[in-house]
């Protein structure tokens, strides 16, 4: 619970990040964002995201010591490993930000710009710059190399680890409550990683931003709504 507290309170700081300006825009009928709140919201969004991604890597963890060293589960699991934990993650999705605020704050723009999204989406801000920003574009893939890569890599290895623990228990009931324990969490993770990989998936292949607009509502909107669906069904 104190894993899924946190992600809940990153979840209302995700939506929070994007879902105001939207409405507020959609009620004035004004599309318009200063560059200060552009940057602001491109390092915010990029934080919770990242947080997201890192909580959900370290839940995986939490469920493989559950299920495949569940005596040693209260030993390896204590407290200060929890926070440890937590609190690395935000320092890493911090600096992380940070980086890719300063690397679009060094990039110069036209005067008047329109971005073809309802957010300041990190991509579509990049693609307006008058500069160039190959480095940009370097500092993007490796860090999604990395840090996306990553926590995807740490999942599955963890889950490859529960299935086959889970298949060498012998009674249906251990195997149905061994199951039951990752179930919501294999739930969220799905949504986040199909949802966010859809999006630049989808961008990718028609090069529309509309299409992109659309498929971002999927992780920024849809997503986060669902994951405290699936943990009350589960409780």
């Amino acid at each position: 619970y104190f894993f899924l507290c946190n992600l809940s309170f990153v979840d209302i700081c995700f939506t929070s990040t994007t879902i105001p300006k939207m409405l507020a825009s959609i009620q004035t009928l004004s599309h318009v964002i200063a560059y200060e709140d552009c940057i602001t919201q491109v390092y915010f969004f990029v934080l919770f995201v990242g947080l997201d991604d890192f909580l959900l890597t370290v839940m995986a963890y939490d469920r493989f010591v559950a299920i495949c060293h569940p005596l040693h589960y209260t030993v390896i699991m204590n407290p200060q490993l929890c926070a440890l934990l937590v609190l690395a993650s935000w320092i890493t999705s911090a600096l992380y930000s940070l980086l890719q605020s300063l690397m679009v704050l060094r990039l110069s723009f036209c005067a008047d710009l329109e971005i073809p999204h309802f957010f300041c989406e990190l991509n579509q801000v990049i693609q307006l710059a008058c500069s160039d920003t190959f480095s940009n574009n370097v500092v993007i893939y490796v860090s999604a190399l990395l840090l996306a890569g990553g926590p995807l890599a740490g999942i599955l290895c963890s889950y490859s680890k529960i299935i086959s623990s889970i298949r060498g228990m012998s009674s249906a009931q251990g195997k149905h409550k061994a199951f039951s324990t990752c179930a919501s969490h294999l739930s969220v993770v799905s949504l986040f990683y199909c949802t966010s990989l859809g999006v630049y998936l989808s961008s990718a292949a028609t090069h529309s931003s509309q299409s992109s607009a659309v498929a971002s509502v999927m992780y920024t909107v849809v997503t986060p709504m669902l994951n405290p669906l699936i943990y009350t069904l589960r409780n």
